[in-house]
């Protein structure tokens, strides 16, 4: 049996990505979301939750936008100089060079994760990084650290099977994908040693924006579901095969931001505002996918169900 879980990921991050989500979630293509606590639309993400009572966890977010930790919103090594978080390739640039304290980014984690608990009444099952910040060097230590301290037990580890073969991909994505599968491996040990989980198997570079379709996803976890149970015991996942396995699918699917509205205070980005979004969301309702997941027993579920 298979357990997958459909995380529409930036929950928060506008009202149009919010009802995108949310209609996926009713139409059943989406089992589970992840949090923007800093999007624009973060309050309402929640109550739209609360409301479907759609399992909701936290994507923390240290690169788009402002942080919520309000000591760090003036003077902090997290902020380039137009006083907004570096960027998704300003980051990890910052970080290379050693610009970032990491007692800052524990600090803005933690608060929120405190600023989720405020807006959902609960703590997050589950947590991960918006744009994978959460495996890189030295991030992944801290992020281990207040996983434990909250007693958070799921991440999400972004190591893709097959997404070497996937020649879809344009070079500079790739080179991207191929950084965050690196950083990836190096961080299973720090998790496992503070005894932090994940699915057995993650899904959702390869199937991303424009190259998502019914046969990418169905392909991506029809061959990463034979890969895994024919294979032995590994140091990723060293216990022993169960019957089931589980996957997590990340998507983003929404109806696209319209500017000025959106974003994480710094108006919407580009991937937000173009079709792609939308492509998502027509993808991932279509009957064709529900009726292939009946076929291999797929059963949607959420963090809190495995």
């Amino acid at each position: 049996q298979v357990k997958l879980i459909v995380t529409g990921d930036d929950f928060g991050y506008c009202p149009r990505r919010n009802q995108g989500i949310v209609d996926c979630f009713l139409a059943g293509a989406v089992s589970n979301v992840s949090l923007l606590v800093n999007g624009s639309a973060a309050a309402d993400a929640a109550k739209l939750a609360r409301r479907y009572n759609i399992p909701i966890g936290l994507h923390a977010n240290l690169s788009e936008g402002s942080p919520v930790c309000e000591v760090l919103k003036t003077n902090s090594s997290l902020l380039n100089e137009d006083g907004f978080f570096h960027g998704k390739m300003g980051f990890r640039t910052a970080l290379s060079k050693g610009l970032l304290n990491m007692s800052e980014v524990k600090q803005e984690l933690k608060a929120q994760v405190e600023l989720f608990h405020e807006l959902t009444g609960h703590l997050p099952p589950h947590m991960d990084g918006h744009q994978h910040v959460h495996v890189l060097p030295e991030v992944r230590n801290v992020f281990a650290e207040v996983l434990e301290e909250y007693g958070i037990k799921y991440t999400r580890v972004p190591i893709e099977p097959g997404l070497h073969k996937c020649d879809w991909i344009t070079p500079s994505l790739m080179d991207f994908y191929l950084g965050v599968e690196e950083d990836s491996l190096n961080t299973v040990d720090v998790f496992t040693s503070h005894g932090i989980r994940w699915p057995d198997i993650y899904i959702g570079l390869s199937t991303m924006g424009k190259n998502m379709s019914v046969s990418t996803i169905c392909s991506a976890i029809d061959a990463a579901v034979v890969e895994f149970t024919s294979k032995a015991p590994s140091p990723t996942h060293p216990t022993p095969r169960s019957t089931t396995v589980t996957i997590e699918l990340m998507v983003h699917p929404g109806y696209p931001s319209i500017p000025p509205i959106g974003g994480c205070g710094e108006g919407p980005d580009d991937f937000s505002q173009s079709w792609e979004r939308l492509h998502e969301l027509q993808t991932l309702i279509k009957p064709e996918l529900q009726s292939h997941y009946k076929s291999r027993n797929i059963q949607l579920c959420s963090f809190k169900d495995l």
